[in-house]
């Protein structure tokens, strides 16, 4: 495309199947090649072909459970069932609009710039269906639907995948169009040998696309100029790649320049040069004076309009439509946001929401290990509207070597759901291993039960006020005893306020942002009722707590250095005042992934090295992106101990240092983290693993 450019030759028709759709739409639309490439470099490949949207979006009450499971299944008819494809891709529907917004007015594809058409699949035939007239960018998405991998499209009462499953490769429809010279671009590699067929997706897509493949086989004849790039060593996934395989176009592009210069030059000879290209419309903005929403069930039209914040007799640009969308996703209510914009002559545009809500209920799984919590399977199961409306509830429970379970109900308040009430009650069941003099001394079990509710106030969809009380209890219980070691039980209620910001892009490995609390704890009168045991003597603890004050601190941000490299900095401070000789809720320091409550992670040591009644960590890290999913990590961190408070019962040092190198992979299941790592204070090398989101 950038030769056809540079040749200055002028294209009358552009049909495309696929990624040929969405590359031919916009040049027919009036993007240039340059334009295009520019695009297509500046996408966020992982962002944009995942079913994620920027965890900025979402509403800050559920953050914390998105993104967090490996498979989530719908339950619709009295069971759960699969979607039609993988990926829904409403970054693409919103991308594709944007993109598209300057010809949105144009429901005739032969009125674009550059008349245009795309091939789809009807499910239900088979056959294929040529788009020409309608939205556009539903056309395009219907077109780029590969069977399994995207869910299908409904387009004008059909069902509609990728044209790739019947016709990738539409020569004919533009030569029916009127092309006398046709210039035919063709990336697929065909189908694949037999002997490279390693998996049940690859099988599956080999047998949908015979047909296709026989049909190429006609098409290719009726180029005039065939352009076949060899990118034997891509795929349909290698999006990561996007540089690479651009690059193998563009040297394509270089040989055949001459071809394309020389026809260009004897073109012009006979009918003149061409005008002055195409030039992208100009339409920045468009005045709304109507709206529709369609597909509502679960959800009224009120409530949808005023969370996207649209008002009437107003101009919206596309970005501004795109942020509503998003904004509107964040409920987490809809599976799929599409508008068209209608004209009404005299009175701006009529803006026509077509809406797929989620059900309201899913079925969540996924697997973690660590080597601290050991393997297991996270099951969830959440429901929205279950027992009163406008409300959430979940119920998750981990099953493996450590039991965890939890439960929560989220009532939301006001017509723009700002206020929120959680309750929360949850029990954990872990064995944790106790250290002396950098050795494994001893494991106890570890029994925690809180019950919480709080309300929040949001201001926005990255802050967060509120207050809370919780009740918590805690048995201890030695399996193999150490020198030190308790046995017994404890128990008090907390009043808290709090303040939280998340402004991070994605969830997990996200490239910026801050993410940030602070609590204020007010601990009531304890009664605990404890044995201590130290070098095989059993000394009676206090059998009652005075009511103390407590501070938590969290901060970490992500900072962008480059594409590939980010800055990780990370804040962590517990602070019990007068805490010196109280039990059961000191801070736990260690580990590289948390795990559990009162937990300060530290780069160097596992889970549960040490215990402090006051700390503060800081650590510094650098992440870089090798290649597709595959990180480096560095991380550096120090932590500073009793300076506040100082346990009788646990020695700590008051300065520890440590680091680790972590090499990762993220693959379906979540992050696969190996790391070394080492504690300047134990002179030890240790290894980590971590596979999957922690409960």
């Amino acid at each position: 495309m950038k030769a056809i450019d540079s040749a200055g030759l002028s294209i009358d028709y552009v049909t495309g199947t696929s990624m040929g759709s969405i590359i031919g739409a916009l040049y027919a639309a009036g993007y240039s090649a340059d334009s295009i490439e520019k695009i297509a470099r500046k996408i966020d490949w992982d962002q944009m072909l995942s079913n994620q949207l920027s965890l900025r979006t979402i509403i800050m009450e559920e953050k914390d459970e998105y993104g967090k499971y490996d498979l989530e299944l719908p339950w619709v008819s009295h069971f759960f069932r699969l979607n039609t494809g993988v990926l829904e891709g409403q970054e693409l529907w919103i991308k594709f609009s944007e993109l598209l917004f300057p010809v949105h007015q144009i429901k005739d594809f032969s009125r674009l710039p550059i008349p245009f058409k795309c091939i789809a699949t009807d499910l239900s035939t088979g056959q294929a269906v040529v788009l020409d007239s309608g939205e556009l960018v539903s056309a395009v998405r219907a077109s780029m639907a590969i069977p399994s991998v995207f869910t299908a499209v409904d387009y004008n009462g059909k069902r509609l995948v990728d044209g790739g499953v019947v016709r990738n490769f539409p020569v004919k429809d533009v030569k029916e169009m009127g092309a006398q010279i046709i210039i035919g671009s063709n990336v697929s590699a065909g189908l694949m040998e037999a002997y490279k067929l390693n998996n049940a997706l690859q099988v599956l897509l080999q047998v949908a696309f015979f047909r296709e493949a026989e049909d190429t086989k006609t098409e290719v004849p009726l180029c005039d100029i065939y352009v076949q790039t060899p990118l034997d060593k891509f795929n349909m996934a290698s999006f990561s790649q996007a540089d690479e395989i651009i690059e193998a176009g563009v040297e394509e592009g270089r040989k055949l320049y001459p071809q394309l210069k020389r026809l260009a030059d004897s073109l012009n000879l006979i009918y003149g040069a061409p005008g002055h290209g195409r030039p992208l419309q100009n339409e920045d903005s468009v005045l709304i004076t109507d709206f529709e929403v369609r597909g509502l069930y679960h959800t009224t039209q009120n409530f949808f309009i005023h969370t996207t914040g649209l008002l009437t007799h107003r101009k919206y640009t596309a970005k501004n439509l795109s942020d509503m969308i998003r904004r509107e996703e964040g409920t987490r209510y809809y599976n799929r946001i599409v508008y068209s914009l209608v004209s009404q002559p005299g009175k701006g545009s009529k803006i026509i929401f077509d809406v797929s809500e989620n059900p309201l209920t899913f079925g969540k799984v996924s697997l973690h290990y660590n080597q601290f919590s050991g393997i297991s399977a996270i099951l969830n199961l959440t429901s929205r509207d279950f027992f009163t409306p406008s409300s959430r509830s979940l119920a998750t429970v981990d099953i493996g070597e450590n039991f965890r379970i939890r439960g929560q109900h989220i009532q939301y308040l006001g017509r723009g759901r700002k206020f929120a009430l959680a309750l929360t009650t949850q029990f954990d069941q872990f064995n944790i291993t106790s250290y002396t003099n950098t050795r494994e001394a001893g494991i106890y079990n570890e029994n925690y039960f809180v019950s919480d509710i709080r309300m929040g106030y949001s201001t926005n969809r990255n802050l967060t006020l509120g207050v809370g009380n919780r009740f918590e209890w805690t048995r201890y219980k030695p399996s193999i005893t150490s020198i030190l070691s308790f046995e017994g039980t404890n128990d008090f209620p907390t009043s808290y306020v709090y303040i939280k910001h998340n402004s991070l892009d994605r969830p997990v490995y996200p490239k910026k942002g801050i993410e940030t609390e602070l609590e204020g704890d007010w601990v009531f009168k304890q009664n605990p009722n404890i044995q201590l045991h130290t070098n095989n003597e059993d000394i009676d603890t206090v059998s009652a707590v005075n009511p103390y004050p407590r501070l938590l601190f969290h901060f970490e941000s992500y900072t962008p250095l480059s594409s590939k490299s980010t800055l990780l900095f990370h804040l962590q401070s517990g602070i019990n005042f007068r805490y010196s000789s109280n039990i059961m809720n000191e801070f736990s320091v260690g580990g590289l992934t948390y795990s559990f409550h009162n937990q300060i992670t530290f780069a160097g040591l596992r889970e549960g090295s040490f215990y402090s009644a006051s700390l503060a960590a800081m650590e510094v890290g650098l992440r870089y992106q090798l290649f597709g999913n595959i990180y480096l990590t560095g991380k550096t961190n120090v932590l500073f101990s009793n300076f506040i408070s100082r346990s009788e019962f646990y020695k700590t040092p008051d300065f520890l240092s440590g680091y680790a190198l972590t090499f990762t992979y993220n693959f379906a299941l979540g992050p696969l983290e190996l790391s070394a790592m080492y504690c300047d204070q134990w002179k030890r090398v240790m290894g980590y693993v971590n596979i999957g989101i922690p409960f």
